[in-house]
C-alpha cells in the first residue's frame, strides 16, 4: 500500500528506524497527525506532552525537507497521507532480566519501533480521491 501511495500521489517519505520507543506509545501520536496539513501537524506536535511527539516532529520535518527538493512542490500545501509506527526488533534481539522477589529473574523488553511518515501535495491527494469517487460511481 505504501508504494502505491508514493507512486500514485507523488508522495515523499521519511523514516526513523529502530527508534527507542514502543510502537504502542508512538501510535498514539501517529493517530493524531494522520491526514492533517504538515504545518498544522508540526504545531500540534510542539504542544503534545507525549514522548513520541519529539520523534514524529523530526520525521515530519524531514519529510517536508524531502519534498522541498522537488521544485514543483509547494511545501505549504503538503498533507500527511500516511503516518505509522510499526514494531521493531527488541534491543539486541533479546529479553533482558531484572532481579525479582525471592531470587527470581523478571524479564523485560527494551522495545524499538519503525516510524514512517508519507507526505503528498494536497492537489495530488484531491485529484486521486476524485478519480476513485468517479470510478466507484461508474461501477
Amino acid at each position: 500500500m505504501k508504494n502505491e501511495i508514493i507512486k500514485d500521489l507523488g508522495g515523499f517519505i521519511a523514516r526513523h528506524r529502530y527508534a527507542r520507543i514502543s510502537s504502542r506509545k508512538a501510535r498514539l501520536v501517529a493517530d493524531v497527525i494522520r491526514g492533517r496539513n504538515a504545518n498544522d501537524a508540526l504545531e500540534i506536535l510542539e504542544l503534545m506532552p507525549q514522548r513520541g511527539s519529539a520523534f514524529f516532529s523530526k520525521i515530519v520535518g524531514s519529510a517536508i525537507a524531502n519534498a522541498s527538493q522537488d521544485e514543483s512542490v509547494d511545501t505549504n500545501d503538503l498533507i500527511i497521507v500516511d503516518c505509522r509506527a510499526d514494531d521493531g526488533p527488541m534491543l539486541n534481539n533479546r529479553l533482558r532480566y531484572r532481579p525479582g522477589p525471592q531470587g527470581r529473574a523478571m524479564p523485560y523488553a527494551k522495545k524499538t519501533a519503525h516510524l514512517t511518515v508519507i507526505v503528498a501535495p494536497m492537489s495530488a491527494v484531491q485529484a486521486n480521491s476524485g478519480d476513485a469517487d468517479s470510478g466507484a460511481a461508474n461501477a
